[in-house]
């Protein structure tokens, strides 16, 4: 942890983004809506696929309704009594009608008329397969149309997922320390990862159905209209009331989702830490206790998840519901009006098919409301992210020298994390070209933090920081960083060959390059002792080599970058004494003709500077050379005598 900071790796519990009820669903959606902006041309086209596949789909209902008329007028008209009825009117639609409303049965005249009834031919076979045929052929065309709509919905929503990956991959390094001071880490993966996935799966499922189920509402709301505008008032009747339901459990299903990823964020950040630490917790018998807080945020991950699915499953056996409801409506009133004639029954069942139709799209998209709900509130997440204040993006109004000669003075610096409290205090510091400058000092003393402003992760509250007599203020912050390099107590090495960790420190660097850093760092000789040499892989934790085969793989990184001035922070701390030894004589190749920070607890490592700042409550109390602070019997004298007391 740096000294001052408000919080460690992990960041502090109060820290995290309180997530609640969706700040503002229109805003989400609005911002969803402008990153399709590179699909514009592809939505259209699948738009217009989509549009192709309801039309075809569409009609088919009613292809099948006249199928369903001429089977019903072949069997009636081979009736005995609707034969000798032909017969009498001498097969006189007119006169038939005419006839059965005299003898009060108009109802079935009308029927009769409306399905035109042929008496003594029977089902009209050739008619019908026509008909089938052409039901067939809709369906197919209908059914390519919309796998072409759902192959360019696929590419769309894998597009437009991945350039988000990527802004959120480039807000990352664009984000000041302090973000990442003040946010836990497993909450910041779990929106890099979980919540962009979660949006991929939502886009991908989603948008297709979305797509096609409003296009078939509105196809099918024509259809109806056209077959019987009474029986499609009637059915429209329970819209309002699924629509109004559907929002209403939508709205608090979507507060319960937010919930969810907020908590599993949480959850997340414990299982990295105590993976990551996963020896301290065995050696300090804190297993226990570890799983007893993983316990309590697995328990609140799942109150929240079972709270959001129940919620947004209660939608589908609701729009279940309704549907029943407007079936049995259909059923009654088109019963009817076959019965007086005033529609055919082929018809009535094309109506039946499109009532079915019509809400079933609606039942589709409640049955993704769950989805849709998790999508938004992950949406949210990834855009906070994004919108999170970033460094500013300063630009250079003055050039350093060529070459940089690597002098740093710092004149009157102060620098506090929390308003409230003081960390660095009027700091001053001259460091000519060259020259190694060790600070020590008790824990919380500022050092770290002194690194921090010399490497601009953070900028003073006043004062001056200049390298080369050239302020900070005229430097963008990439030139600053070009000019140092770090070797850090916590070795960072990625998942990759030996070769591509040490290439890190210089882009394009050759083999001879590289070789020759690890030469002069010490680590060719181990390196070339395991299997695959310098093609070795290693994984994210390095756990093929040891705590000290690592330090110097930095190092040999470090020479590589050839920095003009180089920060050693606590670079030795954790390694053995013969170790220690190996990297002390790469560190004092690496520190030659260069201008160097030295932090170290350890001491003894330190008695070749050429001056030692001694810091206390952010000011520096002592400094001079090893043997001059140490006959001052002063701060020094005691932070040395400390560490070889009995």
């Amino acid at each position: 942890m740096m000294a001052g900071r408000p919080g460690g790796p992990m960041g502090r519990p109060g820290s995290q983004m309180q997530v609640g009820k969706s700040k503002n669903t229109k805003a989400v959606l609005k911002r969803m809506g402008q990153r399709f902006g590179p699909e514009a041309k592809l939505l259209i086209f699948a738009l217009a696929l989509g549009m192709f596949s309801v039309a075809f789909t569409v009609i088919g209902p009613k292809i099948l309704g006249d199928a369903i008329n001429v089977i019903f007028a072949g069997i009636i008209g081979s009736t005995p009594q609707v034969k000798a009825l032909y017969k009498a009117c001498d097969a006189s639609q007119q006169c038939v009608v005419h006839y059965l409303a005299e003898h009060g049965k108009s109802n079935l005249g009308s029927m009769l008329d409306s399905i035109k009834v042929v008496p003594g031919n029977g089902i009209d076979f050739a008619t019908l397969g026509h008909l089938v045929f052409l039901a067939t052929i809709v369906y197919l065309v209908g059914s390519l149309f919309s796998w072409g709509q759902g192959y360019i919905m696929a590419g769309v929503a894998q597009r437009t997922v991945a350039r988000m990956r990527t802004d959120v991959e480039e807000k990352l390094g664009r984000l000041p320390l302090k973000y990442f001071d003040t946010h836990a880490h497993g909450d910041m993966l779990s929106r890099v990862t979980n919540d962009i996935d979660n949006i991929s799966t939502v886009i991908q499922q989603g948008m297709s159905q979305l797509l096609t189920s409003a296009l078939t509402i509105i196809g099918v709301l024509i259809m109806m209209f056209w077959i019987s505008p009474l029986l499609a008032v009637v059915s429209l009747v329970t819209v309002p009331l699924a629509i109004w339901g559907a929002a209403l459990v939508a709205k608090r299903s979507q507060v319960q989702f937010a919930a969810q990823w907020k908590e599993t964020g949480l959850l997340n950040g414990h299982v990295e830490a105590m993976h990551t630490a996963h020896v301290l917790v065995q050696i300090f018998g804190a297993s226990r206790s570890s799983m007893a807080k993983f316990d309590e945020l697995n328990e609140k991950t799942y109150q929240a998840s079972f709270r959001a699915q129940f919620l947004s499953g209660i939608i589908q056996p609701m729009m279940q519901f309704f549907s029943n409801v407007n079936y049995v409506l259909i059923a009654v009133f088109g019963g009817y009006r076959v019965a007086t004639g005033a529609l055919s029954f082929g018809s009535v069942v094309a109506f039946t098919q499109y009532a079915r139709q019509f809400t079933q799209p609606m039942t589709q998209v409640a049955s993704q409301m769950n989805m849709l709900q998790s999508g938004l509130a992950s949406a949210e997440r990834v855009f906070e992210l994004l919108d999170a204040k970033e460094e500013d993006r300063l630009l250079s109004i003055r050039e350093l020298p060529d070459p940089v000669h690597g002098s740093v003075s710092m004149k009157e610096v102060e620098f506090s994390y929390a308003t409230d409290r003081r960390l660095i205090d009027r700091f001053n510091l001259e460091v000519p070209q060259g020259q190694t400058v060790a600070i020590v000092g008790p824990t919380g003393a500022g050092k770290t933090t002194i690194v921090n402003l010399l490497m601009r992760f953070y900028e003073v509250d006043s004062g001056r920081i200049a390298i080369d007599e050239v302020p900070y203020t005229d430097l963008s912050r990439d030139t600053v960083r070009e000019v140092y390099g770090m070797v850090l107590q916590d070795t960072w090495l990625f998942s990759g060959t030996i070769r591509e960790n040490i290439g890190y420190g210089l882009e394009g660097a050759t083999d001879l390059q590289i070789e020759s850093a690890a030469k002069t760092a010490l680590a060719d000789h181990f390196i070339r002792t395991l299997p695959l040499g310098y093609d070795t892989e290693l994984d994210g934790e390095a756990t093929k080599i040891s705590a000290g085969q690592k330090q110097l793989l930095t190092i040999a990184r470090a020479f590589l970058a050839n920095p003009q001035i180089l920060i050693l922070d606590e670079a030795t701390s954790s390694v053995d004494s013969r170790t220690e030894v190996l990297i002390q004589a790469a560190m004092a190749k690496l520190r030659t003709g260069r201008t160097s920070f030295v932090i170290a607890h350890r001491l003894s490592t330190i008695r070749y500077a050429d001056i030692i700042l001694v810091m206390e409550s952010g000011r520096i109390v002592e400094s001079g050379k090893h043997e001059d602070l140490m006959a001052k019997k002063g701060a020094y004298f005691r932070l040395y005598s400390s560490q070889f007391e009995k």
